[in-house]
């Protein structure tokens, strides 16, 4: 495992909210107000430096949900006020601004959007699968935190061991790797893996204040539509026929229909592997390996069981605790599996759900606000002072009607020095 930095002051821990609670603001600021791609790559680095290599990722909102849900079903855990400010501002932005936090606040994201040079398009069947990761990844990180037995997010947290510079062999080799495969692969973790998005996903769509891609009407020049490494620009919408209209209303309704059959097989599945959970439990790990000692099944002890019977504790009371937390992990591993069927009905039936978009449009759950967009739309150069109205029109005409536009390549190149340099 990663070494845990050394706790501090509480004045400095309550620094570190003070300055979380500035980065967001000025992630607002430069996201909203201003616009500016250059800013928000700025206060990524600055992200970079203070959360990450001299706060070495402690205190994290990702691994703050882990004591959010141990707190909400033990007494006996105090709930740390720092924790808790970790895990409620970047969720209170996000009401109200959109993942401005994911823009440029996290050091987990920010490491991997530093680093990414050529991206490649993730294909949209891949990306829809790959999207159901982070939602599992919560499910279990939640049930072992209530069971108050493991912090699987900060166990096998991938960024981290590469700001402390220090864990197991296995963990900086994942890191690199997810570092390396940044590199082509718009921030994997952010969108296939961390459970704290899940969450800004849920809230990020209600917000008051949403990324737009162009600051005043789209002029469906198309520019934009490569902008994106993360797949989050959502394109205009075709007239469907009142055929295919029809269909579409029918899938939905048998998916609904079929929602809380997939929810119980679901639970039914996860009632049956609760024995793989429990195994994952220390405490049943541990009484497992005492009685195959005991019963001459095995030789030698482990460091655990050596530990154990140094405490001089009857066996007895250790093979209790492990089928109380058998028991447990039977009805868990039940909401678990349930959770898991859950998600992927409701997955099928968002995907069956028809919006119509006239315009391109920044997805607000999955968009990540980091401003690359912008500087794709001819308007935003208007609003720049860098080219006139006429001219944005002119620019928008040439790129719709060119078979070539939707590539970044084929943009203006006015627009593509200005990318490069604003």
């Amino acid at each position: 495992m990663t070494p845990v930095p050394a706790p501090r002051a509480e004045w400095l821990a309550w620094l570190d909210v003070f300055v979380l609670l500035a980065a967001l603001s000025l992630a607002v600021w430069l996201v909203h107000r201003r616009r500016w791609r250059n800013g928000v790559f700025a206060l990524m680095l600055g992200s970079i430096a203070y959360f990450g290599f001299y706060r070495k990722g402690c205190v994290c909102p990702v691994g703050a949900i882990q004591n959010v849900a141990l707190a909400v079903v033990n007494r006996d855990y105090a709930l740390p006020l720092v924790v808790a400010a970790f895990f409620l501002l970047p969720l209170l932005f996000a009401l109200f601004h959109g993942r401005v936090f994911c823009a440029s606040v996290c050091p987990l994201g920010a490491a991997q959007d530093v680093v990414l040079m050529r991206p490649a398009r993730v294909p949209t069947w891949l990306d829809h699968a790959l999207g159901l990761l982070p939602y599992l990844y919560l499910g279990g990180a939640v049930l072992f935190a209530l069971r108050g037995s493991a912090f699987l997010i900060c166990q096998y947290d991938p960024i981290i061991p590469f700001y402390r510079l220090s864990g197991s062999t296995l963990m900086l080799s994942l890191g690199a790797g997810i570092l390396v495969l940044s590199m082509f692969v718009g921030r994997p973790y952010c969108r296939f893996l961390c459970p704290y998005g899940v969450l800004l996903r849920w809230l990020s769509p209600w917000a008051r204040r949403r990324v737009s891609i162009t600051p005043d009407t789209c002029t469906q020049c198309r520019l934009c539509e490569e902008a994106c490494p993360f797949g989050a620009i959502r394109f205009p919408t075709p007239e469907a026929a009142p055929a295919s209209r029809t269909e579409g209303r029918g899938r939905l309704a048998l998916l609904l229909l079929a929602l809380p059959a997939l929810v119980l097989a679901g639970g039914w599945i996860g009632g049956r592997s609760s024995g793989v959970l429990a195994r994952m439990d220390p405490t049943v790990r541990l009484a497992d390996r005492v009685w195959l000692e005991e019963q001459g099944k095995v030789k030698g002890m482990t460091e655990a069981s050596e530990a154990f019977r140094r405490l001089a504790q009857p066996s007895e009371e250790l093979y209790r605790n492990a089928a109380v937390a058998r028991f447990w992990y039977r009805g868990g591993g039940r909401a678990f599996g349930a959770w898991i069927g859950l998600v992927f009905a409701l997955k099928l039936v968002f995907l069956s759900i028809r919006r119509r978009r006239t315009d391109y449009e920044a997805d607000p759950a999955a968009c990540l606000a980091c401003g690359r967009c912008y500087l794709y739309c001819p308007q935003e150069h208007v609003r720049l002072g860098w080219i006139t109205a006429e001219a944005a029109v002119g620019v928008a005409e040439e790129s719709s009607s060119s078979s070539s536009s939707s590539s970044s390549d084929a943009a203006p190149a006015h627009l593509q020095s200005g990318g490069r340099h604003a």
